[in-house]
């Protein structure tokens, strides 16, 4: 017992200095003229992504399934400080779409930066599993494959540029979540995949980064009504959450945590005790009205 308090007392004074002391900084002079594609950017986490990166005069090409809210945040980013602002309507389940939406990026940018995979639908029910598995099919072309296909098709461009590539996964491809399954496999195959591929871009010296980003519960649309009433948290605000993924990107982490303490604390916790942990996060869930 003595030695686990120790060790979780030298834990948390080191997240502490993380997280309180890094010296690392970001500026519009790092970002000003690169080019951003930016998926699932019509509205959320991703819309305020772009906003991020059009404020420190880069080049972005939105992406989502509606036109209408697209042409508004183009605006929007322009009016902001956007070297440039285009947009690419596709529905990303279709994996030969997304593959479309890549090539035009890059022939319309004359090359690419920074892919942002932040897209995400599909099955967004939270309850039992009944034992579908049509709904995991949709899930799996939706939130994994169609990310692998658009990093297969930027990544010539990528590898010419040294760029990155900054993937939005979430805690639930880190501890597996309840009510989630689809959602849930597929953001523990894009954690598989993507820092494997980090590992063979490091290995063969090719410079291109890989930021994951771990996200708590955001307060986009979609999450806050998928789960109204049936969990006790909070959600944070998505334009915080984006000024973190966008300044782990810019600095080429590896990993970006938000929440930091309510995900990267938690993760680490969960790797020592995981069942104790388990049984505290079961708590979250209201039970009676799922």
């Amino acid at each position: 017992m003595a030695g686990m308090k120790l060790l979780l007392s030298a834990l948390l004074i080191g997240l502490c200095a993380y997280y309180f002391y890094s010296t690392e900084t970001k500026t519009p002079e790092m970002v000003k003229g690169k080019r951003v594609l930016v998926t699932g950017s019509s509205t959320g986490i991703g819309e305020q992504i772009a906003y991020r990166f059009s404020e420190m005069g880069a080049h972005v090409m939105l992406t989502a399934r509606r036109a209408k809210q697209l042409q508004e945040v183009a605006k929007k980013c322009l009016e902001l400080g956007a070297a440039s602002a285009g947009y690419v309507v596709a529905d990303m389940e279709n994996v030969t779409l997304a593959q479309n939406v890549g090539q035009e990026a890059i022939k319309q940018l004359g090359g690419l930066d920074y892919l942002v995979l932040n897209h995400v639908g599909g099955p967004v029910s939270f309850e039992y599993f009944k034992g579908d598995v049509e709904p995991m099919l949709i899930s799996n072309n939706l939130n994994f494959l169609s990310y692998v296909e658009l990093t297969s098709t930027a990544l010539k461009a990528l590898l010419e540029s040294q760029g990155s590539i900054v993937v939005i996964s979430s805690m639930s491809g880190r501890i597996g979540a309840p009510f989630t399954v689809y959602y849930c496999a597929a953001k523990f195959a894009l954690e598989g995949f993507f820092s494997s591929l980090r590992r063979e871009f490091i290995l063969s010296k090719n410079n291109v980064s890989v930021t994951v980003a771990v996200l708590g519960f955001i307060d986009t649309e979609t999450a806050v009504e998928t789960v109204r009433d049936k969990i006790t948290l909070s959600p944070s605000p998505k334009e915080e959450c984006a000024i973190e993924v966008v300044k782990a990107a810019i600095l080429r982490q590896s990993e970006v945590f938000y929440p930091f303490w309510g995900t990267k604390l938690v993760c680490l916790l969960h790797n020592l005790a995981p069942n104790l942990i388990d049984n505290l996060l079961d708590k979250m869930y209201l039970l009676e009205n799922i």
